[in-house]
């Protein structure tokens, strides 16, 4: 085998559950010479984005991918091979998050048959060979040729015993079988860092997690020559023909604006016009400059050249509706270069008192849409959020997430938890900081507090602090940024 594509690899955006950053992960599957990785977090596609500029960095194929634990008991991985594929993924991880409390999801057989239909599906059995029978009956009828029986060494005791079962159990099915890492971490020197995950998770200390605890490290991205000897050449050989299947890259994901902004018997291009010249004429009653009007046919030639009309449209949209309910509103950053957004009453400095430059909010080399950031009144703010959401539907519109990230007391205290340090002590040490630079200053503070082997849990403490840090700990909702789709 001169390569391999590790299929089943999840990121820190499985919350809790992996000790790796997606750019780490990549990075190393790189440097390992992996044809491709999967980043595969439980019910969420959070750290696909990073994981996709990494990719393109290193030269790595990326898989985008997620693991689901299914109401009955089954787990599988399901990744996209293609545009339409990762449509129903994210269709099912959303239907599945709003089913259940934040931070939960629910999922079942029947969705995944019903809305993965082109989804590549790698079933990972657990619990008894009878019921795996049954499932994987289901699987093989109403997924044929596009399901295989994932199988995962982990050097436990079990191993070889288990590899017959699930040889026997791929054979009476017929399903085909492939290598899976359930990877966890880039490198077996961040065990440490996950067994505090593990027992933040379960709300209790490395010491009191037993069996909850990984039995060892080897959920980490390996060597292909330690893949070579645990695995049969035919399961390493699969996973690079599946990595053939799956061809999508986000890279095939362009902007889709909303189009019903655009009343009958429009177009797009003719609307915006004439909304700009409605509002020059408002903005300069008695007559429109000739260098300003100079501007409105360049920016506007430039925005048709782009097929950014929707998106100054959808924007005017909801402005207009702010406006007319004397909602204060106010559009800022680049788009004050923009004098456009000025007759569109999107922003409200004129022209005329600063010197624009209009390339700093849309030009053809940068290739990304402009950004316009407006600011509505938090008081009514709400009242923009129902709008949007009236007017577009919550299958098209939704609030986005921000990511809450682990930072220096919030690091101290869930460590000094995780070790099972006195709550006292670990309060104390995150309101004072003094230490931070300074370890022997920690090992002094642990000595001082009768902590056995204070030196040796300090140098621990110290550094699974540092490696806690920038690790996103969980979601939150953005307070206004929103998503709007063409369609659902």
């Amino acid at each position: 085998m001169s390569t391999y594509a590790e299929l089943h690899c999840l990121s820190c955006f499985s919350f809790l559950r992996s000790a790796s950053h997606p750019h780490e992960l990549v990075e190393r599957a790189a440097a390992l010479g992996y044809a491709a990785l999967a980043i595969t977090d439980e019910c969420s596609l959070a750290g696909i984005v990073k994981a996709h500029m990494a990719a393109k960095e290193h030269g790595i194929q990326l898989i985008v991918g997620s693991e689901f634990q299914l109401a009955e008991g089954i787990k599988l991985v399901a990744l996209a091979p293609s545009r339409a594929a990762y449509s129903e993924l994210s269709g099912l991880i959303s239907m599945a998050r709003r089913r259940s409390p934040k931070g939960q999801y629910q999922a079942t057989l029947r969705d995944v048959i019903f809305h993965l239909k082109r989804c590549l599906l790698i079933w990972l059995p657990e619990g008894n060979d009878d019921s795996n029978l049954a499932w994987g009956l289901q699987l093989g009828r109403l997924c044929k040729d596009r399901v295989w029986l994932g199988v995962t060494h982990l050097l436990g005791n079990d191993e070889h015993r288990r590899y017959q079962a699930l040889y026997q159990l791929a054979s009476e099915l017929r399903i085909p079988m492939a290598a899976c890492g359930n990877v966890q971490m880039h490198s077996a020197h961040r065990k440490p860092l996950h067994d505090v995950f593990t027992a933040l998770r379960h709300n209790t200390s490395i010491t009191q997690l037993g069996r909850k605890r990984l039995a060892n490290s080897q959920q980490h991205l390996r060597a292909l020559d330690k893949l070579q000897q645990l695995y049969p050449p035919a399961l390493l050989a699969e996973t690079l023909r599946i990595s053939r299947l799956c061809k999508f890259s986000l890279d095939e994901l362009r902007y889709e604006y909303p189009e019903e902004v655009v009343p009958e018997g429009y177009s797009a291009k003719h609307y915006l016009r004439e909304l700009v010249v409605q509002g020059s004429a408002a903005r300069w009653p008695k007559g429109v400059p000739a260098e300003i009007q100079q501007r409105i046919d360049h920016e506007l030639l430039l925005i048709e050249e782009l097929d950014y009309e929707y998106y100054f449209l959808t924007v005017y949209d909801i402005v207009r509706f702010a406006r007319e309910r004397a909602i204060l509103c106010q559009g800022r950053g680049s788009a004050a270069n923009s004098v456009v957004c000025y007759c569109l009453f999107i922003t409200e400095v004129s022209p005329e008192q600063i010197s624009l430059l209009f390339e700093r909010f849309i030009s053809r080399e940068r290739d990304e849409p402009p950004d316009i950031d407006v600011d509505f009144e938090h008081e009514r703010r709400e009242e923009v959020i129902q709008y949007i959401y009236e007017k577009y539907s919550r299958k098209r519109a939704a609030l986005a997430a921000t990511i809450i990230t682990y930072r220096s007391r919030s690091a101290v205290r869930d460590v000094g938890k995780a070790l099972g340090l006195d709550p006292v002590f670990v309060d104390d040490l995150a309101r004072s900081m003094a230490w931070w630079d300074r370890t022997a200053d920690l090992a002094k503070r642990f000595e001082e507090q009768g902590v056995a082997g204070h030196s040796r849990l300090a140098q621990l403490f110290y550094t699974l602090v540092q490696q806690i840090l920038g690790f996103p700990r969980h979601l939150s909702q953005h307070v206004g940024g929103f998503v709007i789709t063409r369609s659902p």
